[in-house]
């Protein structure tokens, strides 16, 4: 039972994959779904202080580096580029844009993408951080209702 619960916390905590992916993990190996959203929220949770403050220092270190160069500037360039469109479209209301975008549970759009574009846009810690958790727990909250929907159609089809 320890085993299941770590492999939904580390994979909660892998970019891309994040909470969008350890959820339906953890609800597919018959995990309570209570606690594997606890587990992947703070799997999730974990990276985002040192995202924040160490990420856009290590790509602009890298960035100009002849092997990590060229994915270190796209990351940047990305991270810009989604961080800019989200200031435009929100102007003040910057916080609960980031956690409408983190929360809705797409490629691209989980708490390593709203933290690193949150450090870009110089928003400050507080509220990137508390905007990142409230899109977790929003996308935690998706994802638990698509997994169990997800197995009990499977248990339906497979009976």
């Amino acid at each position: 039972m320890l085993t299941k619960h770590l492999y939904v916390f580390f994979i909660s905590m892998v970019p891309l994959l994040e909470l969008r992916g350890a959820i339906p993990v953890g609800v597919g190996l018959g995990l309570p779904l209570w606690s594997v959203y606890i587990i992947a929220i703070i799997g999730n949770m974990l990276p985002v202080p040192f995202i924040f403050f160490f990420a856009r220092k290590v790509l602009e270190w890298g960035a100009d580096k002849p092997v990590i160069g060229k994915f270190f500037t796209f990351c940047l360039k990305k991270g810009h580029k989604g961080g800019e469109k989200l200031k435009e479209k929100a102007g003040r209301g910057l916080p609960w844009a980031l956690l409408l975008f983190v929360g809705i549970p797409l490629p691209g759009t989980g708490a390593w993408t709203g933290t690193l574009a949150a450090s870009l846009l110089d928003m400050d810690f507080k509220s990137s951080v508390l905007a990142c958790m409230g899109g977790v727990l929003l996308a935690g909250c998706i994802m638990g209702a698509l997994s169990l929907a997800g197995v009990s159609a499977l248990g339906a089809v497979v009976a």
